[in-house]
């Protein structure tokens, strides 16, 4: 196999698929990119067999054929080469990578070892705009739980609601919740959300399709596909944590409310929590801890319903008011031991249910 392509081009599509390559396996394959020239196109596939990514490209192609190369030493190499066509040649069990005189040589692995896999099911598959897509990912994912003892809480789940697709994910503390009205729901399933917050840095493109298939969702635009595989399991009935209405109700800048957060930040921990009272006028905001200090602000707003003082994580509460795009946030509450509501001013299309933490 033989072939030229420009650096830059070359470095993106093998950066892209080495993506789907996990740190460590026991399988020492996995840790290659496989690399399959056919007429003028290189095709480059990366996997832990829970992720694929599968990319390609329009080269120069001196000779077909197949291999496959170190993933993360292969697109390092090239991002270091200088400016300008870069050349693959693979020959006697040995890839050389070159171009402007450096030169890198790795030991091919054998393309016979390489897993056999499927091509991506896209049946029955819908388009979604990729910053709409990657957006809502973003704003759910952040409740998703990185405790892989727990699996069904490490995937978002993508379903049905009132004939538009809405994405929902939770740790058990807080509940992210997405509704994208006007697009049609895909098959129900539970995503990784590893593999999600993947898609913009691997396929991400101005239209994406989905298809979730009964064990895997695939994910394809004019850059490529990913493909992940669900997680098996019953996601949690969520819906019943959402009330129809609170009787308490703040309106408040988003980014004076960040960074009175922040601030109080700089003195709470994870596990020290920031008081929020909120009373005609607007929210104080209060954190002590005894071996340091404490801060306290107040952030005006327009509030309505009985004083109430709550308190939060402050690392769950930034990562909800953050995640709300409008420049006005509410929080609605109930009580400062129920869970409270956090979503944007203009629309409800995201909301954040945060547990308060008991005082």
């Amino acid at each position: 196999m033989r072939i030229r392509a420009e650096r830059d081009d070359l470095a993106d599509v093998l950066s892209r698929a080495a993506r789907g390559v996990g740190a460590r396996s026991p399988q020492p394959i996995l840790q290659g990119l496989l690399c399959d020239v056919q007429g003028t196109r290189l095709h480059v596939t990366g996997t832990d067999l829970e992720m694929t990514v599968r990319t390609e490209l329009e080269v120069e192609v001196l000779e077909e054929g197949r291999t496959v190369i170190p993933a993360r030493l292969s697109s390092d190499a090239v991002k270091k080469l200088p400016p300008g066509a870069v050349v693959m040649n693979v020959a006697d069990g040995e890839v050389e990578i070159s171009g402007g005189g450096p030169k890198f040589r790795f030991r091919e692995q054998k393309v016979e070892d390489y897993p056999n896999l499927a091509t991506p099911d896209m049946s029955g598959a819908v388009e979604i705009e990729g910053s709409l897509l990657a957006g809502a990912i973003s704003q759910v994912g952040v409740a998703a739980s990185g405790d892989e003892n727990r699996p069904i809480l490490t995937g978002v789940l993508f379903e049905e609601h009132e004939g538009s697709l809405r994405l929902v994910a939770t740790d058990s503390y807080r509940l992210g919740v997405r509704d994208l009205v006007d697009v049609t729901a895909p098959v129900e399933g539970l995503v990784p959300v590893r593999g999600l917050n993947q898609l913009d840095r691997t396929i991400g493109a101005e239209s994406i399709s989905v298809a979730l298939a009964d064990r895997e969702a695939s994910f394809r635009s004019k850059r490529g596909t990913l493909t992940v595989r669900l997680i098996e399991g019953t996601f949690p009935n969520y819906r019943q944590l959402l009330p129809d209405s609170y009787p308490n109700r703040l309106v408040v800048g988003k980014e004076a409310l960040l960074e009175a957060i922040d601030r109080a930040s700089l003195v709470a921990e994870d596990h020290i929590p920031v008081r929020m009272t909120m009373s005609s006028g607007g929210v104080e905001i209060t954190v002590t801890r005894q071996d340091v200090g404490g801060e306290t602000e107040i952030v005006e707003g327009e509030y309505t319903g009985e004083d109430l003082t709550i308190a939060f994580n402050p690392r769950y509460l930034h990562d909800g008011v953050g995640a709300v795009k409008d420049k006005e946030i509410v929080i609605e509450t109930s009580d400062s031991l129920k869970p409270s509501l956090i979503h944007g001013a203009e629309s409800e299309g995201f909301r954040y249910l945060l547990m308060p933490v008991r005082l």
